[in-house]
Order: structure tokens, then C-alpha cells, then sequence
């Protein structure tokens, strides 16, 4: 049964396996509790594909996905492979409007958690940096600013966009949405950072702190 797979590569190509078995391929085997193609199924089925994709800390990835270390290391190695090799590079984005961030960050509205994630840009609004920073409420007694502001100063960013998701799919700001936002305002002005908008991303929807005038 475990090679079969293999049998299918084989005798088809790649592209005639599934994606849990082409994970399977990946990880090779499972544990003494799971087999490699119980864990693979259920990776597929109780998870999205981003979820998966963003998750950039190995630690968690191990214990939001209840994977071992081993199984971490390969599967994010694989990802950011298919990253590097077929992704078009950041910084080869610029952002001229809101709808350009906008479009970047659009496919978060599918997540099934919470997820605050951070664009990151120089002087002519090109992309140098985009960081998954949290996963979780957008509250400002859970989410520390530097979290934030610490790419931004890693990377040498002029300024920063940021973006999280409403896994309800209604875009409308929640009262700590707002709170941190005036938070995250002030202290990219005493850092010089400048904050030059916050997407809520909704169902085929989002709201710009920008486009309305609220961080003025």
C-alpha cells in the first residue's frame, strides 16, 4: 500500500496523484500511531492549502498540524522550494494603489483562522518583505506591536501595509481592529515607519483604514 504511489509516478507522471499522495511521496512514513497516508488525508482535510503555505515557524507548524519535527522540516522544506522556484519574487511588486495590496493579500479571505500578516516596502512602495506575523485575534493585549515593526526594521522598510483576515467573511472593523490600528499609527510615527494601511479581508470584500480616511 505504501508504494503505491510510487507505482503511480511510475506509470503515470506526477500529475496523475493526488495531493495527499504526492505528500506522501514527501514524508515517506508515518508513526507508530498514524500511517504516512492517515496523516497526509488528514493534513488535506482538516486544514486549507494556506494554512499549510503561510506557516512559516517550524515549531508551530509541528504542533498546529500535529506533525513530528522530521515531518515539519520536510514538508515546509518542500513548500518553500515550490516557493522559491515557481512564486514570482516580491519585490518585483509594486503597490500604486490600495487595490494592488489588496490583491496580494485577497486569498486570506479563505483561512479558516484569524491571520495577521504584514507588507513590508521601500521608498518606491515595492515589496522587500511579506511576513505571515501572527495567527490569531488582532487584539493589541495578545498581538505586541513590535511583532510587527520588527521585520520592518530587519529588513530596512520604509513602510508597512498591514493585512489580516475575517474568517467570518464580513470585512466591517471590530472596536480592536480600531484600537490597534491607532496603536500601530502612533508608533510607526515615533519610529518612522509609517503605517500606510490596514486590510481587513473579508468574503470578496475588504476594508482600507487608507480608503477611509482613518489614519489621517
Amino acid at each position: 500500500m505504501q508504494d503505491l504511489p510510487r507505482e503511480k509516478l511510475k506509470q503515470h507522471g506526477p500529475s496523475y496523484l493526488e495531493d495527499h499522495e504526492l505528500l506522501s511521496l514527501i514524508i515517506g512514513r508515518g508513526s507508530k500511531k498514524e500511517s504516512v497516508f492517515s496523516i497526509t488525508q488528514r493534513l488535506f482535510k482538516q486544514f486549507d492549502r494556506e494554512e499549510l503555505l503561510m506557516e512559516k515557524d517550524a515549531s508551530n507548524f509541528q504542533k498546529n498540524f500535529n506533525v513530528s519535527p522530521v515531518q515539519a522540516a520536510q514538508i515546509m522544506g518542500c513548500i518553500e522550494l515550490g516557493k522559491r522556484m515557481f512564486q514570482k519574487p516580491p519585490t518585483n511588486q509594486q503597490l500604486q494603489k490600495i487595490e494592488d495590496a489588496y490583491n496580494i493579500v485577497k486569498n486570506m479571505q479563505y483561512l479558516k483562522k484569524e491571520y495577521v500578516r504584514g507588507l513590508y516596502v521601500n521608498t518606491r512602495n515595492r515589496i522587500i518583505h511579506d511576513e505571515i506575523i501572527s495567527i490569531g485575534s488582532l487584539d493589541a493585549n495578545i498581538l505586541h506591536p513590535r511583532e510587527i515593526f520588527r521585520p520592518a526594521i530587519e529588513y530596512g522598510a520604509y513602510a508597512i501595509i498591514i493585512a489580516h483576515n475575517h474568517p467570518s467573511g464580513d470585512p466591517k472593523p471590530s472596536d480592536s481592529d480600531i484600537k490597534i490600528t491607532r496603536k500601530l499609527l502612533q508608533i510607526g510615527e515615533l519610529l518612522q515607519i509609517p503605517l500606510l494601511d490596514h486590510l481587513i479581508i473579508g468574503e470578496n470584500s475588504y476594508f482600507s483604514f487608507s480608503g477611509q480616511k482613518l489614519l489621517q
